[in-house]
Order: C-alpha cells, then structure tokens, then sequence
C-alpha cells in the first residue's frame, strides 16, 4: 500500500534553489502566475516578502510567497504555484492550509487575501473549495479573494 507524500513549507538554500527554479505550471496557466524566478528576485527586495518551497516528502513540487505586514495585519497570498508534473495530487491544497495555518498564528490576523486574473483555467475554484469567497473588488486587473480567519 502506497503512503501518502508529506507536504511541508521549506525554506530555500543556496543548495536548493535551482530545483525550484525549474518548477513551472502548465504552459496554459503561464499568465496566471509569475515565474518563480520573479518572484525569488521580488522576495530578496521587500521585507514584507515570506516564501517557501512546497515539498513532497523530499521532492520540490511548488513555491508560496506571502505578503506579510504584521504592523498593519494585511496578509496576502503574493504568488502560489504547483508544478504541472505534480498538479491533481492534493500537493496544492496541503500546501495551502500550511501557508493559511502560518497566517493564523501571526498577530491579529483575520483574513488572507489574494487576487487572481481572470479567463478560463483560472485558480478561483481551487481557492473557493479553500473558503475564499470574491470581494466583487480588484486590484489592477486581477479579481480579490478573501478567506476570513
């Protein structure tokens, strides 16, 4: 009988780092979310940047990155993404709920937004069976979600 991988959040080293680099999604979710090596380039320049390399078992499968600004209590998923070899699994929302279980012990966090382009193939569903509900707001072209904590 097969186990079921463990997902855990791991923090990225000089020693992992290119495995993550190498993670994409499909080529049609591709305007859905930056590369990760935007986002590895936009984490090491703001402070307010929490990022971790989604693994299965020991094998990386994905990338998360928070906006967190404790001082005002805004907490914001930045980017999310699973690798198209590994999308379909659960990877993704085991991944979540560790990402939304660290925003839950941050201080005063009552919510966990996140914002997504709209157009066919979109996430939105994904983070609907999470508890995200749309706000009916958007921030640039991209649709707000919000998960109440």
């Amino acid at each position: 009988m097969n186990k079921e991988p463990i997902v855990t959040l791991r923090e990225i080293t000089s020693e992992t780092v290119n495995d993550i680099l190498a993670l994409q999604v499909a080529d049609d979710q591709k305007g859905f979310v930056a590369t990760n090596e935007r986002s590895l380039a936009q984490a090491h320049f703001s402070d307010k940047a929490w990022f971790r390399a989604i693994y299965a078992d020991d094998t990386p499968v994905g990338f998360v990155m928070l906006y967190i600004d404790a001082e005002k209590h805004e907490y914001d998923v930045w980017r999310f993404m699973i690798d198209k070899d590994y999308q379909g699994k659960n990877y993704g929302r085991k991944a979540m709920e560790l990402a939304i279980a660290h925003v839950r012990s941050l201080p005063e966090a009552t919510k966990l937004e996140l914002s997504f382009v709209p157009g066919d193939g979109n996430p939105s569903g994904f983070y609907a069976k999470l508890g995200f509900v749309e706000t009916g707001k958007w921030a640039d072209k991209e649709k707000i979600m919000v998960l109440n904590l």
